[in-house]
């Protein structure tokens, strides 16, 4: 079974750096469709960096130029470094792959104080 699991949430000071893994198991996924969200409190779901079609990415506007995302495919796993962070980046992140269906993992709590 497909199972992606999330990593290095925590609490950081505005302006400082955070990176997140994610880990994938249960086969081998290409990068399409791979990709990062965050809930922020009060606000629905959001994208916040994908993966698509030739490992182009994109970025929401609210972190283009502050966030990265990366993956190592030896580990199955994907990144998202995350610069310059904001208390408007307050927000639960989520981790996901499409494989015949979306998947998610179980979300790491990201704080941001100012």
């Amino acid at each position: 079974q497909v199972r992606l699991v999330e990593f290095g949430g925590g609490l950081v000071q505005a302006g400082g750096s955070l990176t997140l893994p994610c880990e994938a198991s249960g086969g081998i996924f290409s990068s399409n469709g791979m990709g990062w969200y965050r809930q922020a409190p009060g606000k629905q779901r959001e994208w916040v960096a994908v993966f698509t079609a030739g490992d182009r990415t994109n970025y929401a506007d609210s972190v283009k130029g502050r966030f990265t995302i990366s993956r190592d495919s030896a580990k199955n796993t994907m990144y998202l470094r995350m610069n310059s962070l904001k208390p408007e980046d307050t927000a639960v992140y989520y981790c996901s792959l499409y494989a015949r269906s979306r998947y998610w993992g179980q979300g790491t709590q990201v704080t941001v104080s100012s």
